[in-house]
């Protein structure tokens, strides 16, 4: 007995494969299309809709996010520009996160890549309290001088500095290290994996964390949050501190001494995690 045609088959159509039915038929058409379409209808890992829907909102907030800023920094002295700013910082991380992988890592990316909903909950109330701290001091108290000695201005410049390096440095690890990324810790070794110490891995170990904790630190500055700056820095710290050394027991498993040698020489630039 013959399948039906809504079930999928994962070989390419054949010359002997039945044409579909010329009838009227209220199937979807791609019930008739043979190949493996499955992980990309909606509802999968990789549908497509899901991916294109995810990155229109992120382009949506993006914009909307760069346009309120600008209009807040032209027509007021007001630090209400701080917050829609963060919000144009996590919209661009975010579809950065899913562009490099698809570009480097193509057979991985999925609507997972995006990272909108990793760690969660605690990723999304790390971002909550940081909007809800600036949107309380710039309620209340928007003409405080929150930094030591005067060096607020320096401190603002320095925030920005770290978001774009930050941000820089995490896309281009992503793209340096190609097939051999991927957003989760690895525990068995690929045919594809290959030890990458070239481009930027040559001066940073670990240089998407890296990237990710400047990043994160950089944007509590320029939010001028006193609180979650240091909470940032703590729990950042803490994550990375604890994911590197698994990573590294697995790395060194993977590539014995060549791994050891590589990680003598190069650091990974955040402080106290040599």
């Amino acid at each position: 007995m013959a399948a039906p045609l809504h079930e999928y088959d994962d070989s390419w159509p054949s010359s002997e494969s039945p044409s579909p039915p010329s009838r009227l038929s209220s199937a979807p058409a791609w019930h008739y299309i043979r190949v493996p379409l499955k992980p990309f209808l909606s509802g999968q890992p990789k549908s497509l809709a899901g991916i294109a829907l995810r990155a229109f909102c992120l382009g949506l907030v993006a914009a909307g996010s760069a346009l309120i800023m600008a209009h807040t920094l032209a027509t007021s002295d007001s630090p209400a520009w701080r917050l829609p700013f963060f919000a144009l910082a996590l919209a661009v991380f975010h579809f950065l996160e899913f562009w490099t992988t698809a570009e480097a890592n193509t057979p991985v990316a999925c609507i997972d890549s995006f990272l909108l909903t990793a760690n969660w909950p605690a990723y999304a109330v790390a971002h909550s309290a940081a909007f809800v701290e600036c949107l309380l001091v710039t309620r209340f108290a928007p003409g405080r001088d929150w930094a030591p000695l005067h060096t607020g201005p320096l401190l603002l410049v320095l925030g920005f500095a770290m978001v774009l390096v930050g941000q820089v440095v995490r896309s281009v690890a992503m793209l340096h290290a190609g097939v051999s990324f991927n957003h989760h810790v690895q525990t068995d070794k690929a045919e594809s994996h290959t030890l990458v110490t070239k481009g930027i891995y040559s001066v940073l170990r670990h240089p998407s964390y890296f990237g990710f904790f400047y990043w994160g630190l950089g944007t509590q500055l320029v939010l001028g949050n006193v609180v979650c700056f240091f909470i940032y820095a703590f729990v950042l710290w803490k994550f990375f501190s604890s994911r590197i050394r698994f990573e590294e027991k697995k790395l060194v498993e993977f590539f014995k001494n060549e791994y050891v040698e590589y990680r003598r020489d190069v650091g990974t630039k955040i402080p106290f995690i040599s």
